[in-house]
């Protein structure tokens, strides 16, 4: 069939008229509940703290810091300000020479320290790494942003020490100018960097375009309790 010169279509037959008219409510009725499903899911879509202006800080200690540790392999890591205890994976490098991170989903819960730093508590940066989230949801560093300067970081030793740190600064930076030798970089104090994806999703590459790094430095430990103590 082909339409007249006019561009509109033959009057339909009331027939047709009277389904179409029924295909098209229920189609106007589809689009709204999707349109309806669509508005409730961004009304409930929850964001990822961010961080504040007044959580910058400092890259290094604003006190006292602690005597370092021996070297003892992470186990486990707790922040009390924002509900996270995690055991703590160990990984290393792509063959890209990027850093490995938790397999998605599966791992989205977990952290993991990057072997290649030092052990939480010893001389330099010590690095723990772990996702803001996944297509099931918040992951294990969702609240990262919400931390502030004085928050503290606990990280369990094997040995059973657990090191206690202290939050100096929480800063965002674009990936495309991501100052690797401030991060990782050497340092005279056990310090600590907790890393995290940020900023603005990019629905193209399916990455967010920050991360979310939070400067931390060892104020003290606790030894492993006795047995019966």
């Amino acid at each position: 069939m082909s339409w007249p010169e006019n561009m509109h279509a033959p009057p339909p037959s009331p027939l047709v008229s009277l389904r179409a008219r029924v295909a098209g409510l229920a189609g106007v009725l589809l689009i709204m509940a999707g349109a309806a499903a669509i508005s409730a899911a961004i009304v409930g879509q929850v964001h990822a703290p961010q961080p504040s202006l007044a959580a910058v800080g400092a890259v290094g200690p604003f006190g006292t810091y602690g005597p370092p540790l021996r070297h003892s392999l992470p186990v486990s890591v707790d922040i009390p300000a924002i509900g996270v205890h995690s055991k703590l994976l160990h990984l290393g490098d792509n063959p890209d020479g990027t850093i490995q991170v938790p397999p998605l989903p599966a791992r989205a819960g977990e952290a993991a320290w990057y072997k290649y730093s030092p052990t939480p508590g010893q001389l330099g940066a010590s690095v723990i790494e772990g996702h803001l989230d996944s297509y099931r949801g918040a992951a294990v560093f969702f609240r990262l942003g919400a931390l502030r300067p004085g928050d503290r970081v606990d990280v369990t030793l094997a040995d059973g020490i657990t090191a206690v740190f202290r939050v100096t600064g929480v800063r965002q930076y674009a990936k495309s100018r991501f100052p690797a030798k401030t991060i990782y970089g050497t340092t005279r104090y056990a310090a600590l960097r907790l890393i995290t994806c940020g900023g603005v999703f990019d629905y193209a590459t399916r990455n967010y375009l920050s991360s979310t790094v939070v400067f931390a430095y060892l104020t003290s430990s606790r030894p492993a309790r006795r047995a019966g103590g």
